[in-house]
């Protein structure tokens, strides 16, 4: 499969197998997401998460996959520390908003970001008919974040907290994107990235965690803990496996862009799954990041 994958970089069918997986990505980010602001607390599932992805990337990396070439530690080292902060910031974010709150502002900030990157890092461009899917997106997201400031009564006190705190998440979703499509694309074989990946990045948040349900007073039992941990292990893998791959296959700003209509699957699941109070507006506004995805795609 390696072989095949390499064979068709930069051609018609990686661009439109790119796109598969941006969508794909797209779906289970938002599953992920909910995962993480459901039923435990942020950061104790994103540790189950990420002790979970680790123990099953180990085997993979260290006996299956090439191991990494030499110049490959210190790009491995600057992956590490972007994505650090970006979890710090998701789970902060996660611990001041609802989840139909953050998650449309850190995914739909992100691709504006990672658009500029792009352009910077692999010298990509945009017609004019995909800046104008960017506006859309970017009004969706503004339009969103100016009606719960207005209208949404629950969480008032730490609403400002929280959308300051998704767009500065969303901007290290851009640099983890930039960065990342740069890692993996300086790799002679992709497994070798995602394998290594997930291994070194779950080194953080497992102590973390561990020691946050330490000092709780009503400790969660750690069997559906550590089974959502699991299904995150799982998702994670598939969801930013995909999105990688398609970064490598066909264009980063593309790729970063069609991953957020995950905010329409973000707002069928906070309605459907946690209970949110969506309403219609809300809903309009995420649709609205999600269709200036589409013209981007269709724009190029």
């Amino acid at each position: 499969m390696t072989e095949w994958l390499i064979s068709i970089e930069g051609t018609p069918a990686g661009h439109q197998l790119a796109l598969y997986l941006a969508i794909l990505a797209a779906f289970l980010h938002a599953v992920f997401g909910a995962l993480q602001k459901g039923r435990h607390d942020p950061w104790l599932t994103r540790g189950a998460v990420d002790f979970s992805y680790g123990i099953m990337a180990a085997p993979f990396a260290l006996f299956v996959v090439p191991w990494p070439e030499p110049h490959m530690w210190p790009i491995f080292a600057a992956v590490w520390v972007i994505h650090v902060i970006y979890k710090v910031l998701q789970a902060w974010a996660y611990t001041k908003g609802a989840y139909t709150v953050v998650y449309p502002v850190v995914r739909g900030t992100g691709p504006l970001f990672a658009v500029i990157g792009a352009y910077l890092v692999f010298d990509e461009s945009f017609t004019m008919g995909q800046w104008m899917g960017v506006a859309t997106l970017m009004a969706g997201i503004f339009g969103l974040a100016l009606y719960n400031l207005r209208y949404l009564e629950s969480e008032r006190d730490t609403l400002h907290a929280a959308l300051g705190l998704a767009v500065l998440t969303g901007l290290f979703v851009a640099i983890y994107t930039t960065y990342d499509a740069y890692g993996i694309r300086a790799t002679a074989n992709p497994f070798t990235f995602l394998a290594w990946f997930f291994m070194i990045d779950s080194i953080f948040m497992p102590p973390i965690a561990i020691r946050r349900w330490l000092k709780m007073e009503n400790r969660p039992t750690l069997p559906p803990l550590m089974l959502r941990g699991l299904a995150g292990g799982i998702i994670a893998f598939l969801s930013f496996g995909a999105i990688m791959m398609a970064t490598r296959l066909g264009k980063v700003g593309e790729a970063a862009v069609l991953r957020e209509t995950s905010t329409v699957f973000a707002a069928l699941i906070g309605w459907l799954v946690l209970k949110e109070t969506v309403g219609p507006r809300r809903i309009a506004l995420m649709a609205l990041i999600a269709l200036g995805a589409v013209i981007v795609e269709m724009g190029g």
